[in-house]
């Protein structure tokens, strides 16, 4: 006989047991979440089109039969992730697609990661040499005399400052996003941009160190002269030796800082 209040399974239907063991409890979800995705429908659909307006937050609270408060934090998700655009006494408005923007947003998440995940900074690097090994890859194959010409003259300015060290940073990073930007990918463009940018802001410091931007200059100087002969092999070669020499001397600066600071 059973004891009262507790369910027994027969014996037969014990592999119904087991065979669902592994099955999650359902989670019920919060209002806010399901109007989220209800209103990411309606604009993956089309029919909440890039710069309408969406229903006012009333509509919005009638239609899903919701309150305030999860008509609001849906908006206020979307405007985070940058769907829609949100301005005090107006209507949330779809935000027309703009890679750039979508990029930006990314780098400020970037940058908490970087300060929190130590981690995250060496997948960044590794991440960046997988790519940008790559980038070069594609224009040693495909630059034209005019990419050439385009890549010479970012390399000559950076040797005309090299005494200036700011200057020579940022020309530094345009050289290399001048070398992403021969594929002719916008997106490739933009990614180079933000890697380099996110991966400056958070360790500028490191980028300072004396002598190195002779170092830097000759390995570019070698990266140009691979992709105007359109030798790939060698292209590959050079990119993966300056970034792995570089991501080199960043360790041994890291290190030397955190025993600067630990003394």
């Amino acid at each position: 006989m059973p004891v009262s209040g507790i369910i027994t399974i027969p014996h037969d239907l014990k592999w119904i047991k087991s065979e669902f063991m592994s099955i999650q409890p359902i989670v019920r979800r919060k209002l806010a979440d399901e109007v989220r995705d209800r209103l990411m429908v309606m604009i993956s659909s089309g029919e909440l089109r890039p710069g309408d307006r969406l229903p006012s937050e009333r509509e919005l609270m009638d239609l899903f039969s919701v309150g305030r408060p999860a008509v609001r934090e849906a908006l206020q998700s979307l405007d985070s992730a940058g769907v829609v655009e949100i301005n005090h006494g107006e209507r949330a408005k779809v935000v027309v697609p703009d890679s750039r923007t979508v990029f930006d947003r990314m780098g400020q998440t970037m940058q908490h990661l970087l300060q929190t995940s130590p981690t995250t900074l060496e997948d960044l690097k590794q991440a960046r040499i997988m790519f940008e090994v790559g980038m070069v890859k594609l224009a040693a194959q495909n630059a034209t005399p005019a990419d050439i010409e385009k890549l010479k003259q970012a390399l000559d300015y950076q040797r005309s400052v090299i005494a200036d060290i700011p200057n020579f940073i940022k020309a530094d990073m345009a050289f290399h996003n001048a070398i992403a930007s021969l594929g002719g990918n916008s997106v490739c463009t933009m990614l180079s941009e933000a890697m380099l940018d996110w991966l400056f802001k958070f360790r500028q410091d490191l980028l300072r160190m004396p002598g190195s931007e002779f170092i830097t200059l000759a390995e570019h100087e070698r990266l140009f002269e691979t992709i105007a002969q359109h030798n790939v092999a060698e292209a590959e070669r050079a990119m993966l030796d300056h970034l792995s020499r570089a991501s080199e001397r960043y360790r041994i600066l890291e290190d030397a800082n955190s025993h600067r600071t630990a003394g």
